[in-house]
């Protein structure tokens, strides 16, 4: 798949968990957090006044360290196309 097509199926993706209105499980919630924050490469700590959501959030990324940018769109797309697009 070509860079190009890649983001605009990341895009897409990203764009169908945005409107999606039924409430999700947090452990898709924070792959699926994981995934983007990579793909992104936003590096940052999470920015929940929560500690313990950051916690979480932390804990996701960390648990993904070894994923690459475009290996994480492909897991984004894959996790939304396997858990998400067959609720719909």
């Amino acid at each position: 798949m070509t860079s190009d097509k890649l983001n605009i199926k990341f895009s897409k993706a990203v764009a169908f968990v945005n409107d999606f209105t039924e409430p999700l499980p947090a452990d898709l919630l924070l792959k699926l957090y994981a995934y983007y924050r990579i793909a992104n490469e936003n590096f940052n700590h999470p920015g929940s006044s929560t500690p313990l959501i950051n916690a979480f959030k932390s804990n996701a990324l960390i648990q993904a360290q070894n994923v690459k940018p475009k290996q994480a769109m492909k897991l984004y797309i894959a996790l939304v196309d396997k858990e998400l697009r067959n609720k719909v």
